[in-house]
């Protein structure tokens, strides 16, 4: 399957114009950024000034104020570069929205090594392990920005408690349709050929990874699966999706600890022979010490 690359349509400037769509839908779609995004937030911010604020360099804020907007009805959406959304504030997710489980998406731009260049205090490979322990919390990692509009859709008509984890810029479209997504249910990219029961089980920006790493292998390939929607309460779902192929192999631009490969394999524990099924490609922790494009570092890390 060939990808059509949409430069204009990459990850986060899909989830602006799907944003503003739902808005004009939806006036209780509110959006808050800690005082960036701009060349990208504008289409929102000039079209629906009284629900855009910037809360300045204070996530902390950020996060209790749109803790406090949800409570009292609004869907909130936070914006900002991949940690800083997420660790910086993690005592306000715990507390203020997971616990509670208000409507609040906590968006991050560059996950994984998308900012590479600027060194580890940007490198996001630590945040589905953090995210995912939040009992309520929904993971929306969308792997092109066609998965994007699905998961917005997705949690604008499910408002919960959300993470929606994003690319940086131009990311190629493989998805040819809009898919309907459901938590824990794996969306199917491209079917194994015909004598192969092995896929690539990707979630976020490593669908291309995965694409790359199909046409590498002899034939008959495997398939190439996504699953854009997951957390805690997804993990009894996997056994049966499990049980239909050989092998399984997750990708995820991410530390193998914590990850999404060790979420599969614990929603295996207890069934020995599924759990040897499952084999991962993640990121080395050796990338934590160093600086350099995501292409780098991603080889240097044993992704690619």
């Amino acid at each position: 399957m060939r990808c059509r690359q949409w430069k204009a349509h990459s990850m986060r400037n899909t989830f602006i114009q799907e944003l503003v769509s739902l808005a004009e839908r939806h006036d209780h779609i509110a959006l808050i950024v800690g005082d960036l995004g701009y060349s990208v937030v504008e289409p929102f911010a000039d079209r629906f000034p009284e629900r855009f604020i910037n809360a300045g360099v204070a996530e902390q804020n950020m996060t209790g104020l749109a803790a406090g907007m949800a409570s009292e009805g609004y869907h909130v959406f936070t914006y900002s570069i991949a940690n800083f959304p997420t660790f910086r504030c993690a005592e306000q997710i715990r507390n203020d929205i997971d616990y509670h489980g208000l409507p609040v998406t906590v968006v991050s731009i560059g996950g994984g090594l998308a900012y590479g260049a600027l060194g580890y205090s940007h490198h996001a490979v630590q945040d589905y392990a953090l995210m995912r322990s939040f009992p309520n919390m929904l993971i929306a990692a969308p792997g092109d920005p066609m998965e994007v509009r699905a998961c917005m859709r997705y949690l604008v008509t499910n408002p919960q408690p959300s993470y929606l984890r994003l690319g940086k810029t131009g990311e190629p479209t493989f998805h040819k349709d809009m898919i309907n997504p459901t938590p824990g249910v794996w969306q199917c990219v491209v079917a194994p050929e015909v004598g192969s029961d092995s896929v690539y089980l990707c979630t976020g920006a490593t669908m291309e990874y995965s694409m790359e790493q199909r046409v590498k292998q002899s034939e008959p390939r495997p398939g190439v699966y996504s699953l854009p929607l997951w957390g805690m309460q997804s993990k009894q779902s996997q056994r049966v999706q499990l049980g239909r192929f050989s092998k399984v192999t997750t990708l995820e631009d991410h530390l193998h600890d914590g990850g999404f490969g060790s979420w599969l394999l614990e929603s295996a524990v207890g069934d020995g022979e599924l759990v040897t099924r499952i084999s991962m490609r993640a990121l080395a922790s050796v990338v934590c010490g160093m600086v350099g494009s995501q292409k780098e570092l991603n080889l240097r890390g044993g992704l690619t």
